[in-house]
């Protein structure tokens, strides 16, 4: 999937691709959701991060595109609630449980090492 994820976030967050003019604090928040994603054990022994467009999601998941809708979607809700929270409660809480979800089965799918 040659799709790069600033750009896939941006449109995710009805920010045109053309405006520029929150590209840094959309990268804040993408990168503070793969140190997320890092912690739970997904991505490498290093924490990904973006600095611009010309990362791809291949560049992050390397192929594991099983897990692509998830970590799309759970990268999305972490920038949404960094970047523009809800201001209603109750949508507030639905981001939250669908976070804490997508954490726990993206948790469940990375690979027990074996024992030494």
């Amino acid at each position: 999937m040659l799709e790069s994820i600033l750009n896939t976030i941006k449109k995710m967050l009805g920010i045109s691709i053309q405006d520029t003019n929150f590209d840094v604090d959309i990268i804040v928040a993408i990168n503070s959701a793969f140190m997320a994603l890092n912690q739970i054990g997904i991505g490498g022994e290093t924490v990904f991060e973006i600095v611009d467009q010309t990362k791809e999601w291949n560049d992050f998941l390397a192929g594991d595109m099983a897990k692509y809708s998830s970590v799309k979607s759970f990268i999305y809700l972490k920038t949404k609630l960094l970047f523009d929270p809800p201001t209603v409660g109750y949508h507030l809480t639905s981001i939250e449980n669908q976070i804490t979800e997508l954490s726990w089965r993206l948790s469940v799918q990375v690979p027990i090492p074996p024992e030494v």
